[in-house]
């Protein structure tokens, strides 16, 4: 069963959390994802107003708005939970892990496919934005407060506004978890760009003062020069 698996997927990914009764009672992530277990199913059952109060109801408790038509697959997380809204046309894979402030937005109010499609063993940050009909791969980690609106290839990890690839990650599963998709061993190529420039700059202000302390030492020896020969008149 999908909740029974929800609930065994946090204890791999939270450590402090202790037991089921916990989780089930303290951890708004795993109540809002009960709550739309219960409505997805009701929405298949064609209950649709009934599907769409539940989440509501949900979304009143937990902070946490997850439209019934989404379609969420097994050993989901939603760690700290609040702020996280997930839109109808929506698509998750397995083992994907999501922390608070998350958006899987559209960017138009037009019918149809117009949700993020995630992949499986996805990592989305805190506050990061998923807009539009995009492909999200497998193995992706997102970091937070990023602002993706293109498709991301499988095993790539993205930053920024609007997001981009910084490096790849592994396709294999590990026992290094990278807590809001950021890796502290990243290499940023902007980061590194911005910090060549600036070591540039410290180099040349460096030959600059070399220059200035140059010609001011000719400049003191050409005014000794001129006082001696006006001495020796």
């Amino acid at each position: 069963m999908k909740i029974s698996d929800d609930i065994k997927s946090v204890y791999a990914r939270d450590p402090a959390a202790r037991n089921a009764f916990e989780i089930i009672t303290c951890y708004s992530g795993v109540q809002a994802l009960i709550f739309y277990r219960l409505s997805h199913q009701l929405w298949k059952w064609q209950l649709k107003w009934l599907a769409r109060f539940l989440s509501t109801l949900a979304r009143w408790i937990t902070g946490i708005e997850i439209h019934p038509a989404a379609d969420i697959g097994s050993r989901f997380f939603i760690d700290h939970g609040m702020g996280v809204v997930i839109g109808e046309t929506a698509v998750i894979g397995d083992d994907v892990t999501m922390y608070h402030g998350v958006t899987l937005g559209g960017t138009s109010w037009s019918k149809g496919k117009r949700h993020p499609t995630i992949g499986n063993n996805v990592v989305i940050g805190a506050g990061a934005k998923v807009l539009g009909p995009i492909k999200i791969g497998n193995n992706v980690r997102i970091g937070s407060n990023s602002v993706v609106v293109k498709s991301v290839k499988a095993n790539e990890t993205v930053v920024g506004i609007p997001a981009r690839v910084i490096k790849k990650t592994s396709s294999k599963k590990s026992g290094k978890f990278e807590a809001y998709a950021v890796d502290q061993n990243i290499d940023d190529p902007t980061v590194i760009a911005v910090n060549a420039i600036l070591e540039h700059l410290h180099d040349m202000d460096a030959q600059i003062k070399k220059v200035s302390k140059t010609l001011k030492l000719n400049d003191k020896s050409d005014e000794l020069s001129d006082d001696l020969e006006i001495e020796s008149k």
